[in-house]
């Protein structure tokens, strides 16, 4: 049984107070499966990866109180296990007589890490000879009883309160949201429940379609979005919308002064460092300064991170205006930065009804297919009523950053270079995405090559982040450029974006009232 847990997908939102009870949901998933006729209720497992280990974790407290416990087999996928008492602090075993395996990612970004007399912690890499795995495989045991070492990738056994227990703990070589990605991860889950629960009719571990569910995932994505910008297209040819449409494509502009292409290059570098640096700078202050009228505190990061960096182009824009001689300047008009009221209001209108049309794709698949468009940490799935509303409150902020991008991109970005008119497209996109690339890559290879990451100053959770941006940035500047071509509007690509950017970011991530 696959759950929502609470907070998550289509289950209700709950206070940060109550999460933790019920194993985050878990635990009433567990005692529904004990209420089917036809589930063996001695060979219930569990497994959850990181929040979902540790609503695991949260789980087998509850499951300690009945007197009759319901869970024989765990595994922890990126999350550290329970290994000292919290009374005392003394090493013990929770888990009693079940089976219980870790998943301990070699670069994992917040967990299996000991904290070493002098402040120091030690490296996830290095997490198999640490004392708490060792006890851990050791089924408790504190440091001092016992003298061998045990290695990862065993299955050690030992009679527990008359029945025969196992530990083990796998450390691929990979990060901590690779875990739940990873073809090598499936195979040794499935092993372990094999040999825990057992099967049947088993079916060989590496006998997955996991890959290829993924691949068609990634190319419904690329339909998504494909869809998203020919529906649109359509659309200019009806009726109601025609007069939105351009008379003839536009053209890229030619930089005729040097002080012009300083500004076109010069604004590119900058916005891009200003994009990097506010990424890590504004993770602990929106943090802080969250209101409650905000129940997604991603949302809410990512939102202001967004805003801000859309009033930084426009300020951009407006000096690079102020310092350029009046006759080489285009006029707002020429270059589709001013609208009239009715073409805005058509523009509104079609942007919503791209938006629903492309999201009833989402809607049927599900319907259809118990499917949807998520690949690794990017979500496009079906959703609940109720997160409209909540994405109402958010998209003001993307709304600022993505029209703000598409004006900087289509009215005063589109010139030639070279002699190809996709070549500035190809830059502007690079240019979009720069600043948290080069954050991306300095965090994760200072991590790989020291086995901590660079940034450590603030949350690991956002190098994870920005691997959902490092496809939305690119894919702005792209998809608002196609639509530009054949409009001369910058507001109606950034609209159409913001909406979507928006309801992705609401449905996939974690709610708290």
């Amino acid at each position: 049984m696959s759950i929502d847990m609470y907070g998550h997908g289509n289950s209700e939102a709950v206070k940060p107070t109550e999460w933790e009870q019920r194993g985050t949901g878990m635990y009433d998933a567990v005692e529904l499966m004990a209420d089917l006729p036809y589930v063996n209720t001695e060979n219930i497992g569990i497994t959850g990866h990181s929040n979902g280990a540790r609503a695991a974790n949260w789980s087998i407290d509850v499951d300690n109180q009945k007197e009759n416990p319901l869970i024989s087999s765990v595994l922890l996928v990126g999350h550290d296990a329970d290994y000292t008492n919290p009374q005392n602090e003394n090493y013990y075993n929770k888990y009693g007589g079940r089976d219980v395996g870790i998943v301990a990612a070699q670069y994992d970004e917040f967990f299996f890490r000991t904290q070493q007399e002098d402040g120091s912690f030690t490296k996830p890499r290095n997490y198999i000879n640490t004392d708490n795995a060792q006890s851990f495989l050791h089924f408790g045991a504190s440091p001092t009883d016992y003298t061998d070492e045990r290695e990862s990738y065993t299955m050690y056994e030992q009679e527990i309160q008359g029945t025969e227990a196992s530990r083990v703990i796998y450390n691929p070589a990979q990060t901590h949201p690779w875990n739940h990605f990873s073809g090598h991860v499936v195979y040794n889950s499935l092993n372990f429940f094999e040999s825990s629960l057992g099967a049947p009719d088993p079916i060989h571990s590496g006998n997955q379609i996991w890959q290829w569910k993924a691949l068609f995932n990634f190319i419904g994505l690329v339909g998504f979005v494909m869809f998203l910008v020919s529906f649109c297209k359509l659309l200019l040819f009806t009726k109601l919308f025609s007069s939105l449409r351009a008379s003839s494509p536009s053209q890229p502009s030619i930089l005729i002064s040097n002080q012009q292409k300083a500004w076109f290059w010069g604004g590119l570098f900058v916005s891009a460092v200003f994009s990097g640096l506010s990424y890590l700078w504004l993770f602990n202050w929106t943090t802080a300064i969250r209101p409650s009228f905000f129940p997604q505190s991603y949302t809410f990061y990512v939102g202001m991170w967004a805003a801000i960096n859309g009033l930084f182009a426009i300020g951009v824009i407006l000096l690079s205006r102020i310092v350029t001689p009046k006759e080489e300047r285009s006029s707002l008009k020429d270059i589709g930065v001013t609208i009239q009221p009715k073409s805005l209001g058509k523009t509104i209108l079609l942007a919503l009804i791209v938006c629903v049309a492309t999201y009833s794709l989402v809607f049927l698949s599900d319907y259809l297919f118990k499917t949807d468009y998520r690949l690794w940490v990017l979500g496009v799935k079906s959703f609940t009523p109720d997160k409209l509303v909540i994405a109402l409150k958010y998209l003001p902020f993307f709304i600022l950053f993505f029209v703000a991008n598409s004006i900087a991109i289509n009215c005063f970005n589109y010139v030639w270079i070279g002699k190809k008119e996709w070549i500035n497209t190809l830059f502007v996109a690079l240019f979009n995405v720069l600043g948290v690339l080069v954050i991306f890559v300095i965090q994760y290879s200072t991590f790989f090559i020291t086995g901590e990451v660079f940034f450590s100053n603030v949350s690991a959770i956002v190098g994870i982040w920005l691997t959902t941006f490092l496809v939305i940035l690119p894919g702005a500047a792209i998809v608002s450029r196609k639509i530009f071509r054949v409009t001369l509007n910058p507001y109606l690509g950034g609209l159409i974006y913001a909406i979507m950017v928006t309801v992705i970011s609401v449905t996939n991530t974690l709610t708290q009232i």
